[in-house]
């Protein structure tokens, strides 16, 4: 059974074509948005979001959608096309080939992301210190 963890401190992360190609693999498109203003109060102003269509101008708070929802939003849509890559299961097979593909490309800002085989047929868990990840059984782990 292969898995992805997260090598370095930092944690879990994916590059944005690490996202556009995991969903691509999942019959999904992905648009990505950025905050462009910002709401430090309540008083009548509007957080907007951006489209971004060069993904180089994707950084660390980059949000995904499955669709496009336009050019501009004018607050979050946390709705049933956002998409959030940390609740993708670590032995997904279509993440451990878009990481296999897609190499360091597909590590997030600050992760270094790497496939770890381990058994097939045992219970296994994540466990972390300050984003280093590694992959344990009871009586076993896998760095």
């Amino acid at each position: 059974m292969k898995l992805v963890i997260n090598r370095c401190y930092g944690g879990f992360g994916l590059s944005a074509l690490a996202i556009k190609e995991y969903l691509k693999r999942k019959g999904k498109k992905a648009f990505f948005y950025k905050q462009t203003k910002f709401n430090f109060s309540s008083l009548n102003k509007k957080d907007e979001y951006t489209r971004i269509d060069n993904l180089d101008e994707c950084g660390l708070f980059c949000y995904t959608f499955t669709k496009d929802l336009g050019k501009t939003l004018s607050k979050f849509p946390n709705n049933k096309y956002y998409f959030y890559f940390g609740n993708i299961e670590r032995d997904d097979p279509d993440l451990v080939a878009v990481v296999k593909k897609l190499g360091k490309k597909a590590d997030g800002k600050y992760a270094e992301l790497s496939i770890v085989e381990i058994p097939d047929g045992i219970e296994w868990e994540l466990s972390e210190y300050d984003g280093v990840e590694s992959v344990e059984e009871k009586h076993r782990s896998w760095n």
